[in-house]
Formats: structure tokens, sequence, C-alpha cells
């Protein structure tokens, strides 16, 4: 409660200080400007009106533009903004050339950015798998289903939509203008404003009409020359460059074909300018400066969803590069960011939580320089192929054994399809996964360790009652009682889609991880290597399954069931300290350091009390189930009656 009142006592102060305008005024004032940039070529030529209802519209907006300029906050550049403005409009009344007047509304939009500060980009890429619902639903009847802007209720509206597949104009807007249009609308026409959406589905919007002039055919020219084109790169080292250019500025730079390549792509594909493909940890650095400055400014929130972007948005992408390169500088960084999320969210004095920022920042130079395309080798991809697909395949592969066994155990091998089909299934949808990160989506550092996370902590209350189960039948007279009572019942109904689940979930969980590793890997180019690497552990796992299903069909029944308990007890206690871990780095849970705990991640042992905690938990449950069930053994076995 303490901390409750200590923050609202700040806000509370810091509110009659602040001196500044919505963010609405301004992106507003922007918005208008961007538009008379635009569209003043349509209202004159040569000197001449051409369209007398565009240009009264431009006279219009330029007085608006004066009028809210005046009405802002005074600061040191204001007096300049309004001269500039007197100016524009002055411009736009002499009928000066168009580009004269794109000129100076694009110069005076810039000074009015500097000098009044708003958020110029999404945080984060957007999920534009839920553009196209969203434009059918919200623009389409407008707009037109391919975006040429001869929609259903297009004839009755005056000035007629705008048509997203004309080029010309869509060489002229920037992500950052389409977004305000949708975000605000746009007084005078029939675009109203959509700010009712979730900031998300504007940006997923405005990045998915930003499209319609740009052929996706374009996308995989464009694709090429970003993966290749360092200088290409370079001019996007964040999201608030991509948004805030036009493809006219681009191909003033790199010519009109490769600028339309590019922007089909980098407007398909946001998340190439998080994710960058030689090594360059740019946006980390960013969010990190942005995160130390929000905590300085008494932002606490801001300061750890900022330092957790930097992680999952920045870092989390070529994670599974640097963990084939470097493992021992990866587990540092994790740590490292563990323990400037909690110094953030202790509250802890400003002197530590700059430490902590900086220890992280010289750990990502480490990394960006472990991460350098000259560091790729064939070796490297090799191990890195094989490491992962051997750690994260045991796991399921010792689960998926257990069952088979069980199932021959049981002499139910007519059962044994559903857990096959339920691996397969998962194999399967691995691969679906795959391409459908590489070629439509990017699966986001954040989605891919709440998947892992979630799918975990499922896997581990799983385990924990099967282990449970299994050592309460580890006796033999209770198996073979078990046996007559329940598992020829259990197994005759429709039981084996639930093993078909339970193998596909555990199955699942492991290849879609694998997959994203190996998607970051293919990308250095070693592909022999890493084919190799993932050969060769395919072949390790499969000797250890003969091994497995060869030695437990000769184990008698009470010390299989035993072995098996044991097995799928230590899996649910290193499954559950993974899914608290994936929660904790997906910014679900907090942080809590434990310093004295080494990371042992084959054991799902992090250093963190949530983690440690989490797997004594399931401990105990366990100590507690193995006892309850070996104490009702012992009961059904104790005589029942003096004759006996």
């Amino acid at each position: 409660m303490a901390w409750i009142a200590l923050a609202f006592a700040i806000l509370m102060l810091a509110l009659p200080a602040r001196a500044q305008p919505s963010d609405a005024e301004v992106q507003t004032t922007w918005r208008l400007l961007d538009y008379i940039a635009v569209d003043y070529s349509g209202a004159v030529s040569d000197g001449r009106v051409i369209s007398d209802a565009e240009y009264a519209e431009m006279t219009e907006f330029a007085g608006q533009v004066e009028t809210r300029v005046q009405a802002l906050p005074p600061t040191p550049a204001k007096p300049d903004l309004s001269r500039r403005t007197k100016a524009l409009r002055n411009a736009i009344a002499a009928k000066v050339p168009a580009e004269t007047v794109a000129e100076r509304s694009r110069a005076l939009a810039s000074a009015l950015l500097a000098a009044y500060p708003v958020p110029l980009a999404p945080s984060a890429p957007p999920d534009l798998t839920r553009a196209p619902a969203l434009y059918t639903q919200n623009c389409a009847s407008c707009h037109g289903a391919n975006g040429d802007g001869h929609g259903p209720e297009a004839a009755r509206l005056d000035p007629p939509p705008i048509a997203f597949t004309d080029k010309a104009r869509a060489d002229q807007r920037s992500l950052f203008a389409l977004y305000q249009v949708i975000s605000q609308g746009l007084d005078g026409t029939g675009m109203q404003s959509f700010g009712s959406l979730p900031e998300a589905d504007r940006w997923a919007l405005a990045f998915y009409v930003g499209q319609h002039a740009y052929p996706e055919a374009a996308a995989r020219e464009g694709e090429r020359l970003w993966r290749e084109d360092a200088v290409v790169r370079a001019r996007y080292p964040n999201l608030a460059a991509l948004v805030g250019a036009t493809p006219a500025t681009l191909a003033a730079d790199v010519g009109p074909e490769k600028a339309a390549a590019l922007t089909a792509y980098l407007r398909r594909h946001p998340d190439a300018v998080t994710a960058r493909p030689d090594g360059s940890l740019a946006l980390t650095r960013e969010r990190l400066d942005e995160s130390l400055a929000a905590y300085r400014a008494g932002d606490r929130k801001g300061a750890a969803d900022l330092a957790l972007s930097a992680y999952l948005d920045g870092f989390e992408p070529v994670e599974p590069v640097l963990a084939a390169r470097d493992s021992a500088l990866m587990a540092r960084i994790e740590r490292a960011m563990a323990e400037l999320r909690a110094a953030i969210g202790e509250g802890r004095p400003i002197g530590e939580v700059e430490a902590a920022n900086r220890s992280l920042a010289n750990l990502f130079v480490e990394a960006e320089a472990a991460l350098a395309p000259e560091r790729a080798s064939g070796l490297s991809s090799f191990l890195g192929a094989f490491g992962v697909l051997l750690r994260e395949g045991l796991e399921a592969l010792l689960i998926v054994i257990a069952m088979i066994a069980f199932l021959k155990k049981t002499e139910r091998s007519e059962v044994l399809g559903f857990v096959h089909g339920g691996w397969i299934a998962a194999l399967v949808a691995g691969v679906a996964t795959w391409f459908v990160a590489t070629y439509f989506i990017g699966v986001s550092g954040a989605s891919r360790e709440l998947t892992e996370g979630f799918g975990s902590l499922l896997a581990a209350i799983i385990l924990l009652t099967v282990g449970i189960w299994m050592h309460g039948k580890s006796n033999a007279e209770a198996w073979q009682r078990y046996v007559k009572e329940k598992v020829s019942a259990a197994l005759s109904r429709r039981s084996g889609w639930f093993l078909f689940l339970l193998s596909f979930v555990v199955v699942y969980r492991e290849v879609f991880e694998t997959i994203l590793f190996y998607a970051a890997l293919w990308a250095e180019g070693n592909g022999v290597a890493m084919l190799a690497g993932s050969g060769v552990a395919a072949g390790l796992l499969a000797l250890i399954a003969w091994i497995m299903l060869r030695y437990s069909t000769r184990l008698p029944i009470n010390q299989f069931f035993s072995w098996s308990a044991i097995l799928i007890a230590v899996l649910a206690v290193v499954l559950a300290g993974k899914g608290i871990a994936g929660l904790q780095e997906a910014g679900i849970l907090g942080v809590r350091p434990l310093y004295s705990v080494p990371r042992v991640e084959i054991l799902g042992l992090f250093p963190t009390v949530q983690t440690v905690l989490a797997q004594v938990a399931a401990i105990v449950i366990l100590a507690a189930g193995f006892w309850f069930s070996g104490r009702s053994a012992a009961a059904a076995r104790s005589p029942a009656s003096p004759a006996e």
C-alpha cells in the first residue's frame, strides 16, 4: 500500500506541472501537414488551380494547421513553428509548385514532432494475421476489397475514397501517416476515426493498406535485398525509422525498383527490422536506453516494459544463433536480464538500476560480436543443430517411450496407433509452424516463451498425476488387480484419443522450440553442417529409443512401473521449472534472482525464487503422492480376514 500511495502522490505532483499538449492534438496537426504534402499536387499545377474542391481543402487545412500550432503550449520552438505555418499558408495562397509545398509541409511536420514529441511507432511488430479480417470489416465497403477505392459505398462519398493501389500516391505516404488517418479520421471527408480499435489493430491496418500498391511478387526480391545489403538495413535500424519513411525517399537513394521491392517486403514482414539478419542488436540497445530514461522519469511500468522489449523484440530473435556459438554468454545475458527486471520491479535506487542496465548493455555488445557474420562456421552450425535437437528431443522421447512401453506391457498394441499418430502429427504441425513462421508471419519472442511456458506447465501437471499413479501400481499385486478392474475397460472407451493428445502436446512443445532454433541457424548459410548435426542427433535419439524399448520389455512389471514413475517424476520437476522460466521471460511473472543457485537448463533449474519454488512444490506434491499411493497399496495387501 505504501508503494501505491507513493506512486499516486508522484502522479498527482507530475500532472499539474505537465505543460504538454495531448498526443492527439500534435498528431492531428501532423496528419494535416502530411495530407497537404501528398494531395496539394492534385489541386494546383503550373501555378493554376486544377481542382477547386481540392484547392479549397488545402486552404482550409493550412488554416487549421496555423490555428492548431498557435494553440499549442509555449516552447522555445513555437515561434519558429508559427512562422513556418504562416509561410505555408501564404505559399498555398500563391499557388507555388507542388514540390515546394510538399517540402515545406514535411519539414514543418518534422519540426513539430521535434518540439512536441509523440509516439511514432508501435512497440513491437504488429500481428498482420488479423489485418485482412480487420480490413474487410472496417474498410472494404468504401475502399474496395482489393483497395482500389471502388467499394459498394464509394459512389455516395465526396470526395471519393482513397485508392490504396495508386502507387504514385502511396509512394508519398508513410505508415505513420496511414496510422494517423486510421486513428483520427479526416475532417471534411467520409473517412471516420477508428480510434476505438486497439492500437495494435490500427497499426496492423496501416501496414496492411500500405501493401496494396506494392505487389507480393516483389516481396521476395525485397527480402533478398534486405538480407544482402547492409546499407539498406542501416536505413531502418528500428520500427520508428520504418513507419516514418516514405517509399519516395527510399527511391531517391536506391532507385524506384529496389524501393518498391523493399517496401513490399518490409510492410509484409516488419519483424525483419527487429530480427536483424546481421546480428545487429541496435533495437536492444535503443530499448535499454529508453527503459533507463523512463525509470529516471519515475515511470517504473514503462521502464519494465521497455526492458522486456529489449530482450523479447531485440535479443530473442537471435538467441538461437548465440546459443549455438556461446551458450555461456547467453546464460549470462538471461541472468543479467532477470537482475535488471528485478531492480526495476522492486523500485531500487537509480544507481542500482543504472548499473544493472549498463551490465546488460555490455553483455549485448559481447553478443553482437559473437553474432557477427564472420563468426559463423560449419562447426558452430553442426554443434548447434546437434545440441538443440538432442536436448529438446530427449524430453519428448522419454515420455513417448514410456507410453509405448506401458501399452506393450498391458498387451494393448491396438491402441499404439494413437500414440504414434500423436507424435507424427506433432512433427507435421512443427513443419507447418516453420512454413508459416518463415513465409507468412513472424513468431514473436513473447509468443514463443508463452507457448513454451504454458506447454511445459501443462505437461508437468499431467506428468505429476501420471507419475503418482504409476508409483501406486509398482506393486505387482496392485497392478494385476488394476488390470482386471480398470485397464481393459478404460482403454476400450475412446481413451486412445487422450493418448493421442498427450503424445501430440509433449512432442509439439519440443518441436516448436526446435524449429525456431533451426530457422535462425539456417539463416547463417551453413545448411549442410546443420543438416549433418540434426541427422547425427536424430540417429542418437533413435538408438536411445531402441535401447529403452528393448530393455523395458525385460523388466518385471513392478520394476517397470517403479522406474517409469521415477523418470516421469523427474521430468515433471524439470518441466515445472522450465514453464515458470518461460512465463518470466515473456513478462507474465515477476523475477526475483537467487544468486546462490546455478543455472542448469537441462534440469529446469534457473536462479530465480519463482522457478525454484515451483520445482520444490512439484517435489512436495510427488513425495506426498508417492507416500499416499504406497500406503494405499500396502493397505490393499494387508490380510482381509483371520482366515488368511
